[in-house]
Protein backbone atom coordinates (compact mmCIF):
# COMPACT_ATOMS: atom_id res chain seq x y z
CA UNK A 1 0.00 0.00 0.00
CA UNK A 2 2.90 2.61 0.17
CA UNK A 3 4.19 1.78 -2.86
CA UNK A 4 0.77 2.63 -4.54
CA UNK A 5 0.05 5.52 -2.52
CA UNK A 6 3.67 6.89 -3.32
CA UNK A 7 2.96 6.48 -6.78
CA UNK A 8 -0.59 8.02 -6.65
CA UNK A 9 1.20 10.99 -4.86
CA UNK A 10 3.61 11.70 -7.42
CA UNK A 11 1.72 11.24 -10.48
CA UNK A 12 -0.95 14.39 -9.37
CA UNK A 13 2.57 16.19 -10.78
CA UNK A 14 2.02 14.75 -14.28
CA UNK A 15 -1.84 14.81 -13.86
CA UNK A 16 -1.65 18.48 -13.41
CA UNK A 17 0.80 19.17 -16.21
CA UNK A 18 -2.06 17.67 -18.43
CA UNK A 19 -4.78 19.55 -16.67
CA UNK A 20 -3.23 22.71 -18.06
CA UNK A 21 -2.16 21.88 -20.69
CA UNK A 22 -6.16 20.73 -22.09
CA UNK A 23 -7.68 23.59 -19.68
CA UNK A 24 -8.10 26.59 -22.63
CA UNK A 25 -9.34 23.91 -24.92
CA UNK A 26 -12.99 23.52 -24.28
CA UNK A 27 -13.62 27.15 -23.46
CA UNK A 28 -11.70 29.35 -25.50
CA UNK A 29 -14.17 31.31 -27.03
CA UNK A 30 -15.47 32.28 -23.65
CA UNK A 31 -12.21 33.27 -21.92
CA UNK A 32 -11.86 35.30 -24.79
CA UNK A 33 -15.64 36.55 -25.44
CA UNK A 34 -16.03 35.29 -28.77
CA UNK A 35 -18.95 33.23 -27.79
CA UNK A 36 -22.19 34.28 -28.52
CA UNK A 37 -23.21 32.91 -24.79
CA UNK A 38 -20.63 34.50 -23.13
CA UNK A 39 -21.99 36.55 -19.54
CA UNK A 40 -19.48 39.70 -19.76
CA UNK A 41 -17.32 37.90 -17.18
CA UNK A 42 -14.30 37.29 -20.37
CA UNK A 43 -11.40 38.75 -21.02
CA UNK A 44 -11.12 40.39 -24.79
CA UNK A 45 -8.51 38.07 -26.63
CA UNK A 46 -7.72 37.75 -29.88
CA UNK A 47 -6.13 34.68 -31.51
CA UNK A 48 -2.91 35.53 -31.37
CA UNK A 49 -3.44 36.55 -27.77
CA UNK A 50 -5.31 33.44 -26.70
CA UNK A 51 -2.39 31.16 -28.91
CA UNK A 52 0.81 33.25 -26.33
CA UNK A 53 -1.71 33.08 -23.06
CA UNK A 54 -1.87 29.12 -23.87
CA UNK A 55 1.81 28.49 -24.85
CA UNK A 56 3.57 30.89 -22.37
CA UNK A 57 2.37 27.80 -19.86
CA UNK A 58 5.43 25.96 -21.86
CA UNK A 59 7.84 28.51 -21.19
CA UNK A 60 7.24 28.22 -17.56
CA UNK A 61 7.48 24.46 -18.10
CA UNK A 62 11.04 25.25 -19.51
CA UNK A 63 12.17 27.39 -16.78
CA UNK A 64 11.24 24.49 -14.32
CA UNK A 65 12.51 21.61 -15.97
CA UNK A 66 15.64 23.03 -16.51
CA UNK A 67 15.88 23.68 -12.48
CA UNK A 68 14.80 20.65 -10.86
CA UNK A 69 17.56 18.55 -12.24
CA UNK A 70 20.30 20.64 -9.68
CA UNK A 71 17.29 20.96 -7.42
CA UNK A 72 16.43 17.69 -6.28
CA UNK A 73 20.16 16.72 -6.59
CA UNK A 74 20.71 18.30 -3.88
CA UNK A 75 17.89 18.61 -1.62
CA UNK A 76 16.12 15.14 -3.21
CA UNK A 77 13.14 13.97 -4.94
CA UNK A 78 10.44 14.31 -1.96
CA UNK A 79 11.88 18.46 -1.89
CA UNK A 80 11.36 18.82 -5.17
CA UNK A 81 7.69 17.35 -5.63
CA UNK A 82 7.02 20.03 -2.60
CA UNK A 83 8.80 22.77 -4.27
CA UNK A 84 6.48 22.16 -7.67
CA UNK A 85 3.26 21.57 -5.67
CA UNK A 86 3.76 25.20 -4.24
CA UNK A 87 3.76 26.62 -8.19
CA UNK A 88 1.21 24.24 -9.18
CA UNK A 89 -1.02 26.06 -6.62
CA UNK A 90 -0.36 29.55 -6.75
CA UNK A 91 -0.57 29.88 -10.91
CA UNK A 92 -4.07 28.62 -11.02
CA UNK A 93 -5.25 30.77 -7.94
CA UNK A 94 -3.75 33.59 -10.07
CA UNK A 95 -5.25 32.25 -13.25
CA UNK A 96 -8.62 31.66 -11.77
CA UNK A 97 -8.74 35.14 -10.42
CA UNK A 98 -7.55 36.99 -13.43
CA UNK A 99 -9.13 40.34 -14.76
CA UNK A 100 -6.47 40.88 -17.17
CA UNK A 101 -4.47 38.83 -20.24
CA UNK A 102 -1.42 40.08 -18.32
CA UNK A 103 -2.78 38.62 -14.72
CA UNK A 104 -4.30 35.19 -16.84
CA UNK A 105 -0.33 34.61 -18.32
CA UNK A 106 1.73 35.39 -15.54
CA UNK A 107 -0.54 32.51 -13.99
CA UNK A 108 -0.45 29.98 -16.47
CA UNK A 109 3.66 30.74 -16.57
CA UNK A 110 3.83 30.29 -12.98
CA UNK A 111 1.01 27.18 -13.58
CA UNK A 112 4.05 25.89 -15.95
CA UNK A 113 6.99 26.30 -13.62
CA UNK A 114 5.44 23.39 -11.46
CA UNK A 115 4.59 21.31 -14.38
CA UNK A 116 7.68 21.53 -15.69
CA UNK A 117 9.33 20.62 -12.60
CA UNK A 118 6.86 17.54 -11.77
CA UNK A 119 7.74 16.04 -15.41
CA UNK A 120 11.61 16.02 -14.69
CA UNK A 121 11.02 15.02 -11.15
CA UNK A 122 8.43 12.48 -11.00
CA UNK A 123 9.66 9.90 -13.92
CA UNK A 124 13.21 9.99 -11.76
CA UNK A 125 11.15 9.34 -8.33
CA UNK A 126 8.82 6.63 -9.84
CA UNK A 127 11.94 4.55 -11.67
CA UNK A 128 14.10 4.85 -8.01
CA UNK A 129 11.13 3.59 -6.47
CA UNK A 130 9.50 0.82 -8.52
CA UNK A 131 10.61 -2.87 -8.23
CA UNK A 132 12.94 -4.32 -10.47
CA UNK A 133 11.07 -5.58 -13.33
CA UNK A 134 8.14 -3.72 -13.00
CA UNK A 135 10.05 -0.10 -13.82
CA UNK A 136 8.22 0.17 -17.50
CA UNK A 137 4.93 -1.15 -15.96
CA UNK A 138 4.84 1.69 -13.19
CA UNK A 139 6.90 4.22 -15.60
CA UNK A 140 3.47 4.66 -18.03
CA UNK A 141 1.79 5.96 -14.85
CA UNK A 142 3.57 9.68 -15.40
CA UNK A 143 2.07 9.10 -18.91
CA UNK A 144 -1.30 8.03 -18.02
CA UNK A 145 -1.54 10.87 -15.06
CA UNK A 146 -0.68 13.57 -18.25
CA UNK A 147 -3.66 11.58 -19.45
CA UNK A 148 -6.50 11.70 -16.96
CA UNK A 149 -5.45 15.19 -16.07
CA UNK A 150 -6.75 15.94 -19.38
CA UNK A 151 -9.51 13.66 -19.30
CA UNK A 152 -10.35 15.83 -16.23
CA UNK A 153 -10.15 19.51 -18.39
CA UNK A 154 -12.15 17.98 -20.78
CA UNK A 155 -14.72 16.93 -19.06
CA UNK A 156 -14.89 20.00 -17.04
CA UNK A 157 -14.61 22.13 -19.87
CA UNK A 158 -18.01 20.45 -21.24
CA UNK A 159 -19.93 21.65 -18.32
CA UNK A 160 -18.05 24.88 -17.14
CA UNK A 161 -17.57 26.20 -21.20
CA UNK A 162 -20.28 28.93 -20.57
CA UNK A 163 -20.62 32.29 -18.73
CA UNK A 164 -18.26 32.90 -15.48
CA UNK A 165 -17.84 29.04 -14.78
CA UNK A 166 -14.78 29.14 -16.84
CA UNK A 167 -13.12 30.73 -14.13
CA UNK A 168 -14.11 26.85 -12.37
CA UNK A 169 -12.25 25.28 -14.69
CA UNK A 170 -8.58 27.06 -14.06
CA UNK A 171 -9.10 26.84 -10.15
CA UNK A 172 -9.24 23.41 -9.58
CA UNK A 173 -5.95 22.73 -10.66
CA UNK A 174 -4.70 24.26 -7.77
CA UNK A 175 -7.51 22.46 -5.47
CA UNK A 176 -5.41 19.31 -6.90
CA UNK A 177 -2.32 20.46 -6.40
CA UNK A 178 -3.09 22.11 -2.44
CA UNK A 179 -4.62 18.35 -1.68
CA UNK A 180 -0.68 17.05 -3.26
CA UNK A 181 1.11 19.49 -1.29
CA UNK A 182 -0.76 18.03 2.03
CA UNK A 183 -0.34 14.56 1.21
CA UNK A 184 3.28 14.82 0.51
CA UNK A 185 4.23 16.53 3.87
CA UNK A 186 2.30 13.51 5.62
CA UNK A 187 2.83 10.56 3.70
CA UNK A 188 5.69 11.58 1.57
CA UNK A 189 8.78 9.41 1.66
CA UNK A 190 12.29 9.88 -0.22
CA UNK A 191 13.59 7.88 -2.78
CA UNK A 192 15.67 5.61 -1.12
CA UNK A 193 17.80 5.23 -4.25
CA UNK A 194 19.21 8.97 -3.74
CA UNK A 195 19.36 8.50 0.23
CA UNK A 196 21.72 5.48 -0.60
CA UNK A 197 23.47 7.52 -3.33
CA UNK A 198 23.89 10.29 -1.38
CA UNK A 199 25.54 8.06 1.85
CA UNK A 200 22.27 7.94 4.02
CA UNK A 201 22.06 3.99 4.35
CA UNK A 202 20.02 4.08 7.64
CA UNK A 203 17.36 6.38 6.12
CA UNK A 204 17.79 5.11 2.84
CA UNK A 205 16.95 1.28 4.83
CA UNK A 206 13.85 2.99 6.73
CA UNK A 207 12.44 4.54 3.29
CA UNK A 208 12.55 1.15 1.32
CA UNK A 209 11.31 -0.98 4.18
CA UNK A 210 7.97 1.03 4.01
CA UNK A 211 7.72 1.05 0.85
CA UNK A 212 8.15 -2.70 0.25
CA UNK A 213 6.48 -5.72 1.53
CA UNK A 214 7.96 -6.68 5.46
CA UNK A 215 9.87 -9.63 4.36
CA UNK A 216 11.34 -8.39 1.03
CA UNK A 217 14.89 -8.56 1.42
CA UNK A 218 15.86 -4.38 0.81
CA UNK A 219 19.57 -4.88 1.84
CA UNK A 220 20.03 -6.96 -1.58
CA UNK A 221 18.09 -4.60 -2.61
CA UNK A 222 20.14 -1.36 -1.63
CA UNK A 223 23.43 -3.49 -2.64
CA UNK A 224 22.43 -3.63 -5.88
CA UNK A 225 22.07 -0.26 -6.30
CA UNK A 226 25.76 0.16 -4.96
CA UNK A 227 26.65 -2.40 -7.20
CA UNK A 228 28.57 -4.49 -4.82
CA UNK A 229 28.05 -7.75 -3.07
CA UNK A 230 28.04 -9.03 0.75
CA UNK A 231 31.75 -9.89 0.44
CA UNK A 232 32.95 -6.60 -1.39
CA UNK A 233 30.68 -4.04 0.86
CA UNK A 234 28.21 -5.22 3.25
CA UNK A 235 25.43 -2.39 3.80
CA UNK A 236 26.12 -1.30 6.91
CA UNK A 237 30.19 -0.58 6.17
CA UNK A 238 30.96 3.45 6.80
CA UNK A 239 28.94 5.04 4.04
CA UNK A 240 30.49 5.98 1.03
CA UNK A 241 31.16 9.51 -0.10
CA UNK A 242 28.29 10.82 -2.25
CA UNK A 243 28.65 10.37 -5.73
CA UNK A 244 29.87 13.40 -8.20
CA UNK A 245 26.79 14.43 -9.87
CA UNK A 246 26.93 15.39 -13.38
CA UNK A 247 25.86 18.81 -14.20
CA UNK A 248 24.12 19.48 -17.38
CA UNK A 249 27.46 20.48 -19.76
CA UNK A 250 29.11 17.81 -18.55
CA UNK A 251 26.73 15.39 -20.08
CA UNK A 252 27.43 17.01 -23.51
CA UNK A 253 30.56 15.71 -23.97
CA UNK A 254 31.08 11.40 -24.24
CA UNK A 255 30.21 9.01 -22.39
CA UNK A 256 26.79 11.06 -22.19
CA UNK A 257 26.81 12.83 -25.50
CA UNK A 258 24.98 10.05 -27.78
CA UNK A 259 22.51 8.97 -25.07
CA UNK A 260 21.72 12.60 -24.55
CA UNK A 261 20.83 13.19 -28.49
CA UNK A 262 19.03 9.95 -28.30
CA UNK A 263 16.42 10.95 -25.55
CA UNK A 264 16.14 14.24 -26.40
CA UNK A 265 15.34 13.86 -30.27
CA UNK A 266 12.69 11.26 -28.71
CA UNK A 267 10.92 13.61 -26.37
CA UNK A 268 10.87 16.70 -29.55
CA UNK A 269 9.37 13.82 -31.42
CA UNK A 270 6.73 13.53 -29.03
CA UNK A 271 5.57 16.85 -29.42
CA UNK A 272 6.76 17.41 -33.01
CA UNK A 273 4.36 14.75 -34.52
CA UNK A 274 1.31 17.15 -34.14
CA UNK A 275 -0.21 15.67 -29.97
CA UNK A 276 -0.81 19.14 -28.64
CA UNK A 277 -2.41 20.37 -31.66
CA UNK A 278 -5.46 17.99 -30.29
CA UNK A 279 -5.09 18.29 -27.36
CA UNK A 280 -4.92 22.12 -26.86
CA UNK A 281 -6.85 23.01 -29.85
CA UNK A 282 -9.30 20.14 -30.80
CA UNK A 283 -12.65 21.60 -30.43
CA UNK A 284 -11.86 24.64 -32.19
CA UNK A 285 -9.75 22.51 -34.80
CA UNK A 286 -12.90 20.23 -35.67
CA UNK A 287 -15.60 22.50 -34.95
CA UNK A 288 -15.73 23.29 -38.14
CA UNK A 289 -16.31 19.64 -39.89
CA UNK A 290 -17.98 17.98 -36.78
CA UNK A 291 -20.03 20.82 -35.36
CA UNK A 292 -21.07 20.29 -31.62
CA UNK A 293 -20.01 16.91 -31.02
CA UNK A 294 -16.38 18.87 -31.46
CA UNK A 295 -16.36 18.75 -27.30
CA UNK A 296 -17.64 15.10 -26.83
CA UNK A 297 -15.06 13.67 -29.29
CA UNK A 298 -12.39 15.34 -27.40
CA UNK A 299 -13.74 13.88 -24.38
CA UNK A 300 -13.69 10.56 -25.74
CA UNK A 301 -9.99 10.69 -27.30
CA UNK A 302 -9.01 11.91 -23.94
CA UNK A 303 -10.91 8.92 -22.68
CA UNK A 304 -9.33 6.74 -25.10
CA UNK A 305 -6.08 7.56 -24.29
CA UNK A 306 -6.28 6.84 -20.70
CA UNK A 307 -7.17 3.36 -21.98
CA UNK A 308 -5.00 2.89 -24.18
CA UNK A 309 -1.96 4.32 -22.19
CA UNK A 310 -2.80 2.13 -19.18
CA UNK A 311 -2.61 -1.02 -21.93
CA UNK A 312 0.64 -0.18 -23.14
CA UNK A 313 2.27 -0.52 -19.82
CA UNK A 314 2.74 -4.52 -19.81
CA UNK A 315 2.93 -4.00 -23.82
CA UNK A 316 6.23 -2.14 -23.25
CA UNK A 317 7.74 -4.98 -20.98
CA UNK A 318 6.90 -7.54 -23.57
CA UNK A 319 8.14 -6.11 -26.80
CA UNK A 320 9.91 -3.36 -25.82
CA UNK A 321 10.38 0.04 -25.81
CA UNK A 322 11.95 0.55 -29.72
CA UNK A 323 9.19 -1.60 -31.19
CA UNK A 324 6.20 0.29 -29.01
CA UNK A 325 7.69 3.76 -30.58
CA UNK A 326 7.98 2.25 -33.89
CA UNK A 327 4.63 0.73 -34.01
CA UNK A 328 3.56 4.10 -32.63
CA UNK A 329 5.38 6.72 -34.79
CA UNK A 330 3.41 4.82 -37.64
CA UNK A 331 0.40 4.92 -36.58
CA UNK A 332 0.57 8.54 -35.76
CA UNK A 333 2.28 9.52 -39.35
CA UNK A 334 -0.62 7.19 -41.19
CA UNK A 335 -3.11 8.93 -39.16
CA UNK A 336 -1.93 12.71 -39.68
CA UNK A 337 -1.61 11.79 -43.49
CA UNK A 338 -6.02 10.32 -43.26
CA UNK A 339 -7.00 13.43 -40.82
CA UNK A 340 -5.20 15.70 -43.47
CA UNK A 341 -7.35 14.52 -46.22
CA UNK A 342 -10.40 14.34 -43.94
CA UNK A 343 -10.56 17.93 -43.44
CA UNK A 344 -9.44 19.31 -46.35
CA UNK A 345 -12.09 17.05 -48.00
CA UNK A 346 -14.97 17.74 -45.17
CA UNK A 347 -15.13 14.15 -44.63
CA UNK A 348 -16.54 14.13 -41.26
CA UNK A 349 -16.10 10.72 -40.21
CA UNK A 350 -12.66 10.07 -41.66
CA UNK A 351 -11.22 13.18 -38.95
CA UNK A 352 -13.17 11.29 -36.64
CA UNK A 353 -11.70 8.05 -37.13
CA UNK A 354 -7.83 9.75 -37.70
CA UNK A 355 -8.16 11.49 -34.60
CA UNK A 356 -8.67 8.37 -33.08
CA UNK A 357 -5.93 6.26 -34.30
CA UNK A 358 -3.60 9.03 -34.14
CA UNK A 359 -4.41 9.38 -29.96
CA UNK A 360 -4.27 5.49 -29.97
CA UNK A 361 -1.21 5.25 -31.15
CA UNK A 362 0.62 8.04 -29.61
CA UNK A 363 -0.73 6.43 -26.83
CA UNK A 364 0.85 3.00 -27.30
CA UNK A 365 4.51 4.46 -27.32
CA UNK A 366 5.27 8.14 -28.10
CA UNK A 367 3.05 9.31 -24.97
CA UNK A 368 4.88 6.84 -22.08
CA UNK A 369 8.10 5.72 -23.08
CA UNK A 370 10.01 8.48 -23.84
CA UNK A 371 9.55 9.89 -20.31
CA UNK A 372 11.45 6.01 -19.44
CA UNK A 373 14.56 6.24 -21.17
CA UNK A 374 16.93 9.21 -19.76
CA UNK A 375 16.54 7.00 -16.16
CA UNK A 376 17.01 3.51 -18.34
CA UNK A 377 20.20 4.60 -20.62
CA UNK A 378 22.55 6.70 -18.44
CA UNK A 379 24.10 6.47 -14.89
CA UNK A 380 22.55 7.38 -11.81
CA UNK A 381 24.74 10.94 -11.56
CA UNK A 382 23.71 12.01 -14.49
CA UNK A 383 19.76 11.06 -14.97
CA UNK A 384 18.79 14.70 -13.74
CA UNK A 385 21.20 16.16 -15.84
CA UNK A 386 20.05 14.39 -19.07
CA UNK A 387 16.38 14.70 -17.79
CA UNK A 388 16.46 17.88 -17.57
CA UNK A 389 17.94 18.60 -21.32
CA UNK A 390 15.35 16.54 -22.45
CA UNK A 391 12.18 18.05 -20.71
CA UNK A 392 13.55 21.40 -21.91
CA UNK A 393 13.63 20.00 -25.85
CA UNK A 394 9.98 18.88 -24.95
CA UNK A 395 8.82 22.44 -23.91
CA UNK A 396 10.50 24.11 -26.34
CA UNK A 397 9.16 21.97 -28.89
CA UNK A 398 5.62 21.96 -27.36
CA UNK A 399 5.65 26.10 -27.01
CA UNK A 400 6.62 25.87 -31.06
CA UNK A 401 3.23 23.69 -31.54
CA UNK A 402 1.27 25.11 -29.56
CA UNK A 403 2.51 29.24 -30.71
CA UNK A 404 2.54 28.30 -34.60
CA UNK A 405 -0.48 25.52 -34.93
CA UNK A 406 -2.95 28.41 -35.03
CA UNK A 407 -1.01 30.45 -37.31
CA UNK A 408 -0.01 27.43 -39.45
CA UNK A 409 -3.85 26.40 -39.48
CA UNK A 410 -5.34 29.19 -40.50
CA UNK A 411 -3.08 29.14 -43.17
CA UNK A 412 -2.97 25.85 -44.45
CA UNK A 413 -5.85 24.21 -43.45
CA UNK A 414 -5.85 20.58 -42.79
CA UNK A 415 -2.75 20.40 -44.63
CA UNK A 416 -0.46 21.17 -41.85
CA UNK A 417 -0.98 17.27 -41.05
CA UNK A 418 0.67 16.69 -43.91
CA UNK A 419 3.44 18.19 -41.86
CA UNK A 420 3.43 16.16 -38.86
CA UNK A 421 2.78 12.84 -40.74
CA UNK A 422 6.52 14.32 -42.45
CA UNK A 423 7.89 14.68 -39.11
CA UNK A 424 6.65 11.21 -38.22
CA UNK A 425 8.75 9.79 -40.99
CA UNK A 426 11.83 11.55 -39.99
CA UNK A 427 12.11 10.58 -36.64
CA UNK A 428 10.53 7.02 -37.34
CA UNK A 429 14.01 6.69 -39.33
CA UNK A 430 15.96 8.13 -36.04
CA UNK A 431 14.62 5.63 -33.70
CA UNK A 432 15.06 2.56 -36.44
CA UNK A 433 18.40 3.48 -36.86
CA UNK A 434 19.51 5.09 -33.28
CA UNK A 435 18.08 3.32 -30.13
Amino acid sequence: MALLASLLIATIGPLLFGYHLSELNAPQHVISCRSNKDSGDCIPMSAFQFGLVTSIFTLGGLIGALSAGPLICRSGRLWGMKYSAFFATLGPALEAMAPSIAVMASGRLISGLGAGAATVIVPIYIAEIAPVGRKGFYGALTQIGVNVGIFLAQLLGLFCSRGGLWRVILGVGGLISLMQGGALMILGTESPRWLTDNGKLEDAKSALQRIREPSADIEAEIRAWKNCSDEEQPLLEEPPEPPKTSTALDVLRPPYLRTLIIVVTIMAAQQLTGINSIIMYGVGLLSDILAASSGLLNLGVAALNILLTSASAPLIERIGRKKCLLISIFGTGLSSTLLAVGMTRYISILSAIAVLVFVASFALGLGPVPFLLASELVEPEAVSAVQSWALAANWLTTFLVAQSFPILHSELGGNVYFFFAASAGVFGAFIWFSL
